[in-house]
């Protein structure tokens, strides 16, 4: 189809995205509204956890500067479509140690991380029945 109606057009989120790249390969990104909406870091970040996309998305972190049209028309052109099993996106772990010193010291995370590595046990235990408030 040559040209599209404006009822065809919408606000597209990347949880329509993806699937359009990975399964579908039916093109969302319809006006300027939708590829205002299309975040380049976010496309990549899910494609780089399948192992078929992430040589693709590595190549596009290799160009910030690229129009967002052309990453998502590279993407849905080049990656075959088929059904990937669902990874979840990895978070940073925060132990209870972390929040506790953060507050003690009034420290950030990284500060705090770097703290954690310098305490003992035992102080760390001291700032903990400093800081309890009670039941």
């Amino acid at each position: 189809m040559l040209f599209r109606s404006v009822s065809q057009s919408r606000y597209t989120k990347n949880g329509e995205i993806i699937p359009s790249i990975l399964q579908t390969k039916e093109d969302v990104l319809l006006t300027e509204q939708d590829e205002k909406s299309y975040s380049p870091f976010m496309v990549n970040r899910a494609l780089s956890y399948h192992k078929d996309t992430v040589l693709y998305a590595n190549e596009m972190n290799s160009y910030p500067n690229l129009d967002k049209k052309l990453q998502y028309d590279f993407y849905i052109n080049i990656i075959r479509a088929s059904k990937r099993p669902y990874s979840k996106w990895h978070k940073k772990a925060s132990s209870g140690n972390l929040s506790v010193v953060k507050e003690y010291y009034g420290y950030s995370d990284a500060k705090a991380e770097e703290a954690l590595k310098i305490l003992s046990d035992d102080q760390i235990a001291a700032i903990k029945k400093e800081l309890y408030k009670g039941d």
